[in-house]
């Protein structure tokens, strides 16, 4: 199915194949790119982007705290990744917008400060394949050797390519172990995040995480803090230390195409019960904002139609 796709590539669409930079463009070298994943929902009301506002303030920072230019301005951002949807006719799946220079380029700084843009929506049951993560079976998860990018190194609320090789690294170590996610510490030995994902962990029914600084200001983070308070959940962020993983009751992933990823197994500590209760608790009301059966949170749906 991806040969059926169509890309937008700076106000045009052109075909999947044709959605190609030089390999030796200054993006593609120095991995110079930023970019958000988004999810498309099939809400009651027809194909609905989540959070996409949210989504494209964040990409303008991105830009910002890398000292770059975007093409296109906020509206024309949003107009652009709903007529992508409609043009690969797509009701639920996964978009990409991708902020990247494809000039060529050998020297460190790019050729120019403005970049173009590319939008993809896929359908990852159709165009993906080993993506799909089982809620009611989850994950496993290790202590990665690697430890999270510091912020007096790199500013790690760009969400850059770039950054993304320490999750790889992270990621690969942990699976050498036969586990299948990592937790990243900050260089300070706390707990940081997972390799593309935020981490909550579950004690004395509050829900904990960790506190914005060292980690991304990821949206799926922000949702689940704020529905976790709509339900009178107790919450809070802070420098959480290592050992809690082991005396939490529930354990779990964030990220965008999941949103609640249950971790039933922590290095040699195996959890009690997978999903938690809380797990299901938010998982169940993300499902129904999904759909758009959450008055209360209707305007983080983005209508396509």
């Amino acid at each position: 199915m991806l040969a059926e796709r169509m890309v937008f590539v700076n106000g045009n669409f052109v075909k999947w194949q044709d959605a190609t930079v030089h390999m030796l463009s200054h993006s593609f070298a120095r991995g110079s790119t930023i970019f958000e994943v988004i999810s498309l929902y099939a809400a009651a009301s027809g194909p609905a982007v989540f959070r996409l506002h949210d989504h494209i303030t964040r990409l303008e920072k991105s830009a910002a705290y890398l000292d770059m230019e975007l093409p296109s301005g906020h509206d024309a951002l949003c107009q652009a990744v709903a007529e992508t949807v409609r043009r690969n006719g797509l009701a639920r799946g996964v978009i990409k917008v991708v902020g990247y220079y494809p000039q060529f380029a050998l020297d460190i700084q790019p050729p120019q400060k403005r970049l173009d843009i590319a939008i993809f929506a896929l359908d990852p049951a159709q165009d993906i394949e080993n993506l799909e993560v089982s809620f009611e079976k989850g994950t496993s998860a290790g202590i990665a050797r690697w430890r999270k990018l510091d912020p007096e190194t790199v500013p790690i609320e760009a969400k850059a390519a770039a950054n993304y090789l320490n999750g790889m690294i992270a990621r690969l170590d942990v699976q050498k172990r036969g586990l299948e996610d990592a937790i990243m510490l900050d260089t300070q030995g706390f707990i940081a995040e997972g390799a593309t994902e935020s981490i909550f962990l579950v004690k004395e029914s509050r829900l904990l995480t960790p506190c914005l600084g060292t980690v991304l200001d990821s949206i799926t983070r922000r949702s689940i803090l704020q529905v976790a308070r709509h339900l009178g959940i107790e919450t809070f962020e802070g420098r959480l230390r290592p050992a809690l993983l082991f005396e939490a009751d529930e354990v779990f992933f964030a990220n965008t195409p999941f949103k609640v990823i249950p971790v039933r197994r922590i290095e040699d500590r195996r959890m009690s019960a997978v999903p938690g209760p809380m797990q299901r608790r938010l998982w169940d009301v993300l499902q129904k904002i999904a759909t758009g059966q959450e008055p209360d949170f209707a305007e983080w749906l983005y209508a396509v139609d």
